[in-house]
């Protein structure tokens, strides 16, 4: 073809023959195979430095041109190659053009004209790579990805991109008709960083990467690991998009965010699924957008009291049922819900009623879908190559490679991003456990044992100890939360007296332990006491969270009031009970929605909450009771002081076994408050039932789970109790109690 082409003209044919004609990088170009196309398309001074040649790739064009600034007119380029290559003489030296144009007609008429993209390098600087390769840059995001900026006075979006098995990389979409090669990257100083300034482009433009491995030759569409925006699925592109245009109000939230240790705060976590919290069915499409759900839903959480709203997984995700737990684009807020600037209002709005923000994040494995991170440049640059660490097989997704600076770069700046960019208050660590182990859901001979025999992930644990300490490093009072449900040891302490540095911890086996309890039909708690006051024994061991989360009702598991034993009036009279023991035992609290509805159906995704229970008095009043729960547990200080340390926890008694009656007492810091808490875990009335308390006074009934006002019996104790001097159960001075069945009641003395 080339010889055909060059042979129709002799000018070319002599340039040609001399050796002065770049073939072999017109070839390269034209094969999308070139990996530093500055060396062959822009401006080229020749060599007596009065002129200039100027070339240009437009694989569509039938003509060609330079427009120099300041000039009407336009000169026009000699193609030199068939695939779309076509070069110009300019008679004015570089220096003295600041930028040009150039531009093309194709067969249909259609034109196009921009300033030249390869008079631009890419502004990648080599501070950047060494911080890249020594995994320490963690604002990877204002580097990576398509950023509309400004350069030398010329509006555009420079793309960069890390693809080090690549031997050539393009952007590609609507303004080069999807043609890989049509703008091609440049490899910048021989890094696996790639990049390239497109003028002429800017927010709102849809692209992916166009990538030719060096591996097997084969080009891969991606879509852009950086990307702050994408299309909705099932459509994969990424969207060029700017965060700096919301205009946010929280300023006196951050402030007080920094100024204080959340761990010292009550924390009640309300855990929501944004796609069917609540829906509207708008021509078919059903999900609400981030500023509807925000309106709605920021009302309701702040009329319960919760203190924070965790979201699950907002990351785009291509597939509805995974939850958002198998992420595609980790810098993209999901497109379902609308875009960049309506989540960030979601956010500001919480903030703005004192409500906290926590997101689910997902560092422990990603999916296979062809546009995403898997096999990206020809080979898994992302996962483990190794088969043996490389998938879960669980999942059918693969595992991020923990040792590879880059990697680190990527997710530690991810996590920065959401607190930076749209004021998060915390992340959720999911899948902890499987990060943790190289023997996670694995048979022998499937995994290997680290460097000392052992099944930990060294590289793992250093990636999670690294992450928390970056994160609380810059941003003091922001939550780290580990999904974790091993023995693994001090997962809340700190990385410097060897823990891994998180935050909190879920407590997933008070969870397992007491919705197996309140299971039990009453009549056999007797025989399962320890089963609930085990937890006691390592409730101090982490600053636990105590989870009641979406995995309890889902798949087959049934919702919380359906796993309570007996008729509707018992289940009822267990949910609450169950409840109160929640937010009585030591530990932050965590509730998916429905929990606090009663809601009968298990949780599914594809439906809004079952809100129309709110209309039955029982349903009514059980959202009564959690709302007041969650404010007892913030107003009262001895309800939530010193629920991570044990400082202001005591036993009264946890062995009276065959009346299944547990009781303990809970202490403000300065001893001046003192809350006694009284379960009666069976449908029995407990008449005159005595409870020894530490201090002689008036001790107020505030709470009474069995209160009419909560759909109870309405035994009780009248308000409240005098002691006596009758010394009980160790304790000098005791009450005597009614104990209405299956009820807690909290009593309170202010000293």
């Amino acid at each position: 073809m080339f010889k055909s082409f060059i042979k129709k003209n002799k000018k070319l044919a002599r340039r040609f023959l001399s050796g002065k004609f770049p073939f072999h990088g017109f070839e390269r170009v034209a094969r999308f195979e070139e990996d530093e196309p500055f060396e062959i398309l822009g401006p080229h001074a020749e060599s007596h430095a009065r002129r200039m040649t100027v070339r240009a790739f437009f694989p569509r064009a039938a003509e060609a041109w330079v427009r120099l600034p300041g000039e009407d007119r336009r000169q026009a380029m000699e193609k030199v190659h068939p695939g779309g290559l076509f070069e110009a003489e300019i008679r004015k030296p570089a220096s003295a053009i600041p930028h040009y144009r150039v531009g093309f007609r194709d067969a249909t008429g259609f034109a196009q004209e921009s300033e030249d993209p390869y008079a631009f390098y890419p502004e990648i600087s080599d501070f950047d790579l060494y911080l890249i390769s020594e995994g320490n840059h963690f604002n990877t995001y204002e580097k990576f990805g398509a950023k509309p900026v400004r350069i030398r006075g010329v509006d555009g979006v420079h793309f960069a991109v890390w693809a080090p098995n690549a031997k050539s990389v393009s952007v590609i979409g609507n303004f080069n008709h999807w043609i890989p090669g049509a703008h091609p990257m440049a490899r910048i100083r021989y890094s696996g960083v790639w990049g390239l300034f497109i003028p002429g482009i800017g927010e709102g433009e849809i692209y992916k990467f166009a990538i030719r491995s060096a591996v097997d030759g084969q080009v891969r569409y991606k879509t852009d690991p950086y990307a702050f925006r994408t299309e909705l699925r099932p459509k994969t592109a990424s969207i060029v998009a700017c965060l700096d245009h919301y205009q946010w109000n929280d300023q006196d939230w951050l402030a007080c965010r920094a100024g204080k240790n959340p761990l010292e705060q009550p924390i009640s976590v309300y855990e929501v699924h944004p796609g069917s919290w609540m829906r509207e069915e708008k021509n078919g499409w059903g999900f609400m957008d981030y500023r509807d759900l925000a309106l709605k839903l920021v009302g309701y959480v702040k009329h319960m009291g919760y203190t924070h709203i965790e979201l699950m997984p907002v990351m785009e995700h291509p597939l509805d049922e995974s939850w958002g737990y198998q992420v595609v684009n980790y810098y993209a807020p999901t497109s379902r819900f609308g875009d960049p600037d309506g989540l960030m209002f979601l956010v500001d709005l919480c903030h703005q009623h004192g409500i906290g923000v926590i997101l689910d994040w997902v560092p422990a494995h990603f999916p296979k879908d062809g546009h995403g991170l898997v096999d990206f440049d020809g080979r898994q640059i992302y996962a483990y190559e190794n088969w043996k660490k490389a998938e879960h097989r669980d999942w059918g997704t693969l595992v991020f490679d923990y040792g590879k600076v880059e990697v680190q770069n990527f997710l530690i700046s991810n996590a920065l991003f959401w607190i930076e960019k749209y004021h998060v208050d915390g992340l959720r660590v999911d899948a902890v456990a499987s990060i943790l182990y190289l023997d996670y859901s694995r048979k022998p001979g499937e995994w290997e044992p680290n460097a000392y025999g052992g099944r930990e992930n060294l590289e793992a644990v250093a990636f999670l100890k690294k992450f928390n300490e970056v994160v609380h490093g810059r941003y003091p009072g922001i939550l780290t939360i580990a999904e974790e449900s091993t023995a693994w040891p001090a997962v809340s302490k700190p990385t410097h007296s060897g823990g891994l540095g998180f935050s909190l911890k879920w407590n997933m086996g008070w969870m397992h332990d007491a919705l197996e309890y309140f299971s039990k039909d009453p009549v056999y708690r007797k025989f399962h006491q320890g089963m609930m006051t085990f937890s006691m024994w390592y409730a101090f061991s982490e600053n636990f969270v105590l989870p009641i989360s979406h995995d309890e009702v889902v798949h087959g598991k049934g919702s919380l009031i359906g796993k309570m034993p007996g008729d509707e009036r018992q289940k009822f009279a267990n949910l609450r009970l169950f409840f109160g023991y929640m937010f009585a035992h030591p530990g932050k609290k965590l509730l998916f929605m429905g929990n606090d509805l009663a809601q009968w159906g298990e949780w599914n995704m594809h439906q809004s909450l079952d809100w129309h229970l709110l209309r039955h008095s029982r349903h009514r009043r059980i959202n009564n009771l959690v709302r007041d729960l969650n404010r007892l547990y913030r107003d009262y200080r001895a309800f939530h002081e010193g629920e991570l340390t044990g400082g202001g926890f005591e036993w009264i008694d946890f062995s009276d076994a065959d009346s299944s009656v547990v009781s303990f007492l809970r202490w403000s810091y300065d001893r001046r408050q003192v809350l006694v808490f009284t379960f009666n875990m069976t449908p029995v009335i407990r008449e005159n039932y005595r409870v020894g308390v530490p201090c002689w006074g008036y001790y107020r009934e505030i709470f009474n789970s069995e209160a009419f006002d909560y759909g109870g019996c309405g035994l009780g104790n009248q308000g409240g109790i005098h002691s006596s001097g009758t010394p009980w159960q160790g304790r000098p001075f005791s009450i005597n109690c009614q104990l209405p069945p299956l009820g807690m009641n909290i009593f309170c003395l202010d000293l």
